[in-house]
């Protein structure tokens, strides 16, 4: 089981603050992970292929295209300010 001062290490790198009942739970919890991970790697996975995904999907996002508007002087229009043929906004920096 991990001690006390190894949970409250843990808890100052995470910059969580715990109490105590929540420092012995943490140990009995981290202890269990702990346990999952080693029989994880008991585990034979050779032959597996590496995966990075498990969904199959490839890139389901659409091409960007650029898209000219032709009536570029009503959207330039609508802004409430122009300065040579841009956008005027304000400085965020």
């Amino acid at each position: 089981m991990l001690s006390r001062e190894e949970v409250l290490k843990l808890a100052k790198m995470a910059r969580i603050a715990l109490s105590d009942a929540e420092v012995e739970k943490f140990q009995k919890n981290l202890d269990a992970v702990l346990g999952y991970v080693d029989d994880l790697k008991q585990v034979d996975t050779s032959g597996l292929e590496e995966v990075s995904q498990v969904t199959g999907l490839i890139n389901v996002q659409r091409d960007d295209k650029v898209v000219v508007e032709e009536n570029r002087e009503d959207i330039f229009s609508q802004a409430p300010e122009m300065k040579d043929g841009y956008f005027k906004v304000k400085a965020i920096l």
